[in-house]
C-alpha cells in the first residue's frame, strides 16, 4: 500500500535537490564572478527558506540531523559570499538547539564556551558528526576574519584528524550505512578540513613571521607543505618558508624554497619577485635582471580561466587567506613597475641598448592606457611621474649615442613644464627630527617645484647632447638655460629668513635640496668644460669654482678646475686642486641618483695618469 512521504522525507529530498543544483552550477566550467555570486545568492536564499520551515517545529532528535545539514549548507553559501555575521548567527542558533535537544543549557554568549558545551552534549549521539561539521565552518569563519587565537583555543588540528579519519567509533559498514541516509552537503567536510588545515598553517606562519618568530614559523610551514592541498597552496608554504629563511639571513636556502614554490606552481609570481629581491641583496645583477624579465612576462600573461587558488569548491582559499600580514608577504608590484625596474637596472648595469627598449615599451604602454582610459592610478603610483620617465629614457638614449632622439624627449618635457614653472621658490632645510621625505606643502606646490626641476634637468641633458656633438656654443646655451631656472630657487636656513620677497612656493624637503645642488654643480661644471673647449679659460674657471661650491664632492669639476688652472699657468694651484680631488672619498651611489643626474658617458675626458705625470714633472724628486 502506498505511503505518502513524511514531511521529514520531503524536506530531505528538497535539500538534496538544492545540493545537486549547486554542485551542477559549480561544475559547469569557467563562469564569471557575477554569475557565481548570483548562483550563491540563490542557493543561500533557498537553503535559508528550507531551514526556516524545518525550524518551524520544536527541536527533536528525529529531524535534528537534517536541520544541522541544512544549517551547514546555508552557512557554506553565506560564508562564500563573505556574509560572516549571518553565518555566525545561524551557527549560534544551531548550537543552542543541539543543547535543547540533548536536554542541556549553556547560558553564555562566549562562542568558545558554547561550542565546548555543544560538543560535549552531542558526544555520543547521532548529532555528533554534524556538530563537528558546523564547528569546521566556525573555524572557516574565524580564519576568514583573522581570529587565529580562537582556532588555537579549540585545538582545531585534532578536529581535522577526527573528520578526515571518519567520525565516531562505529565500524566501516555502519559508517557507510549512516552516510547513505544522511542528507547531502554542498561541500564535503573532509575536503573542507583539509583546506582549513593548510590555510591555517599559512596564515599562522605569516603572523609568526610578521612577529619575528621566523624559526618557529619555518618549522610549521615545512610540515604544512606535506599536507593534501592544491598545488598553489603548497607553493605558498614553500614561498613563506623562503621568506622565513630570508629573514634569518640565509639567502641561498631562501632561493631554494622559492625555486620549489615555482616548480610546484609555475604561476607563483611572488616567488619570482622574492627571488629577484634576494639576487639584488646579493649583488647578482645578471640574475636580478633575468628574474625581473621573467616576472614581467609572467605578469603579462592573460589570467587563468579559473582562479589560481580556485577549484569548484564553494569556499575558496583566497576567502580564507585575507590577513594583512599575508597580503604584505604575497604582494607583487604591477607589470609596469617591474618593467620600469628592468629598464633602469639594465641601463645602470651597462646593458643600455636593452634598457632603452624597455623604457620605450613602458612609455608606449602608459600612452596606450591613457588613450583607452583604463589606467589605474594605484597601478602606477610607484612609478616616477611622466616627465621623469621621459628624462630617464632620453638620458638612456644619449648613452647609446642617439643625441637627436634624446633632445626630442627633452623637448617634450620642456613643452609640458616650462609654462608652469613658478617665478621663485624657497627651499628650506628640513627641521631636525623630520625625515627627508616630510612635506609641509600642498600638492599644487609640490607640482610647481617639480616642474622647475624637470625643466632644468631637460636643459641639462640637452646640454650634454650638444657636448656629445662637440657643439660647444649650443652646449653653453643649454647649460645656461638650466642655471637660469635653478637660480629661481632660494635656500632658506632654519635660523634665518631669506633675504628675498615672499616666494610663490615654499617647500621644506631635503630630497629637492639635494637634487638642486647636484644639478647646479653639474650644469656649472659642464658649462665650464664647454668654455674650456672654446678656450674661454677665465669663464671656465669661474664656472668650475662655482660648481665646486655648490657640489664639493663632484670629482669631474675638481679635475677640470685643475686643468684650467694649469693652462692659465697656475701649475702649483692646479696640482693642489688635483690632489684634493683625488683625496675625496665621499661618492654618491649611482643607484640612488636619477638617471638624468648622473655624469654623461660622453664628452671630453681627462686622463688621471697623465695628470699625475704632470705633477711629478712639476715637483722633481729631491
Amino acid at each position: 500500500m502506498y505511503q505518502p512521504p513524511s514531511l521529514l522525507e520531503k524536506w530531505s529530498q528538497e535539500n538534496n535537490e538544492l545540493v545537486n543544483k549547486c554542485k551542477q552550477e559549480a561544475a559547469g566550467g569557467a563562469v564569471s564572478r557575477d554569475h557565481r555570486q548570483s548562483s550563491l545568492r540563490w542557493c543561500s536564499s533557498e537553503f535559508h527558506k528550507l531551514l526556516r520551515k524545518i525550524q518551524g517545529i520544536p527541536p527533536h532528535v528525529d529531524h535534528s540531523q537534517l536541520e544541522l545539514a541544512v544549517v551547514y549548507n546555508t552557512c557554506v553559501c553565506f560564508t562564500a559570499q563573505s556574509q560572516f555575521s549571518e553565518a555566525e548567527l545561524l551557527l549560534k542558533e544551531a548550537t543552542e538547539r543541539v543543547l535543547q535537544v540533548t536536554g542541556n543549557n549553556a547560558d553564555t554568549s562566549d562562542p568558545l564556551v558554547l561550542w565546548r558545551a555543544g560538543l560535549k552534549s552531542a558526544g555520543n549521539t547521532a548529532l555528533h558528526p554534524h556538530v563537528l561539521y558546523l564547528l569546521c565552518l566556525q573555524w572557516a569563519l574565524w580564519l576568514a576574519k583573522c581570529q587565529l587565537e580562537n582556532i588555537g583555543e579549540l585545538q582545531m588540528s585534532s578536529l581535522c584528524e577526527i573528520v578526515c579519519d571518519g567520525v565516531g567509533d562505529c565500524s566501516p559498514s555502519e559508517a557507510k550505512g549512516r552516510l547513505s541516509k544522511s542528507p547531502l552537503l554542498v561541500m564535503e567536510p573532509k575536503r573542507l578540513t583539509e583546506l582549513l588545515q593548510i590555510c591555517t598553517s599559512i596564515a599562522q606562519g605569516a603572523e609568526k613571521l610578521n612577529e619575528g618568530r621566523s624559526s618557529e614559523a619555518l618549522s610549521d610551514l615545512q610540515a604544512a607543505s606535506a599536507l593534501p592541498a592544491t598545488r598553489a597552496l603548497v607553493a605558498y608554504t614553500h614561498l613563506l618558508s623562503g621568506s622565513c629563511l630570508a629573514h634569518m639571513n640565509r639567502p641561498q636556502m631562501a632561493l631554494q624554497c622559492y625555486k620549489r614554490a615555482l616548480e610546484t606552481d609555475s604561476r607563483c609570481v611572488c616567488a619570482l619577485y622574492r627571488s629577484m629581491l634576494i639576487y639584488r641583496q646579493l649583488g647578482n645583477t645578471q640574475a636580478e635582471i633575468q628574474a625581473l624579465r621573467l616576472l614581467h612576462s609572467t605578469l603579462m600573461l592573460p589570467p587563468a580561466t579559473e582562479p589560481v587558488l580556485g577549484g569548484i569548491q564553494p569556499l575558496s582559499p583566497s576567502l580564507l587567506l585575507s590577513s594583512q600580514s599575508l597580503s604584505r608577504l604575497l604582494s607583487v608590484p604591477s607589470a609596469l613597475s617591474v618593467l620600469y625596474s628592468l629598464a633602469l637596472k639594465c641601463v645602470l648595469s651597462g646593458r643600455v641598448t636593452e634598457g632603452v627598449e624597455h623604457y620605450l615599451d613602458l612609455l608606449a604602454a602608459l600612452h596606450s592606457e591613457d588613450q583607452h582610459a583604463v589606467r589605474v592610478d594605484a597601478e602606477v603610483s610607484v612609478l616616477p611621474r611622466m616627465p621623469e620617465l621621459y628624462l630617464e629614457a632620453g638620458t638612456a638614449l644619449l648613452f647609446t649615442w642617439r643625441p637627436a632622439d634624446c633632445m626630442a624627449f627633452c623637448n617634450e618635457v620642456i613643452s609640458t613644464t616650462l609654462e608652469l614653472v613658478p617665478e621663485k621658490v624657497v627651499l628650506e632645510e628640513p627641521e631636525e627630527g623630520i625625515g627627508g621625505d616630510a612635506r609641509g606643502l600642498s600638492v599644487e606646490g609640490e607640482d610647481k617645484v617639480a616642474m622647475l626641476l624637470w625643466a632644468a634637468a631637460a636643459y641639462l641633458v640637452q646640454g650634454h647632447c650638444h657636448a656629445h656633438l662637440k657643439d660647444w656654443k649650443q652646449a653653453v646655451t643649454h647649460y645656461t638655460r638650466c642655471i637660469n631656472l635653478l637660480v629661481k630657487v632660494h635656500l632658506k636656513n632654519r635660523d634665518f629668513q631669506p633675504q628675498i620677497p615672499a616666494a610663490d612656493v615654499n617647500v621644506k624637503h631635503g630630497k629637492d635640496l639635494c637634487t638642486l645642488q647636484r644639478m647646479k654643480g653639474l650644469s656649472l661644471a659642464w658649462r665650464g668644460i664647454s668654455f674650456t673647449q672654446m678656450d674661454q679659460l677665465r669663464e671656465a674657471l669661474r664656472d668650475l669654482q662655482l660648481s665646486l661650491q655648490a657640489f664639493p664632492d663632484y670629482t669631474g669639476a675638481g679635475l677640470w678646475c685643475g686643468e684650467v688652472l694649469w693652462r692659465l699657468g697656475r701649475k702649483h694651484e692646479a696640482a693642489a686642486c688635483w690632489e684634493k680631488t683625488w683625496s675625496l672619498t665621499t661618492q654618491t651611489s649611482v643607484e640612488k641618483l636619477p638617471l638624468y643626474l648622473q655624469d654623461p658617458q660622453s664628452g671630453p675626458l681627462l686622463d688621471s695618469v697623465e695628470l699625475r705625470f704632470r705633477i711629478q714633472e712639476l715637483v722633481p724628486p729631491v
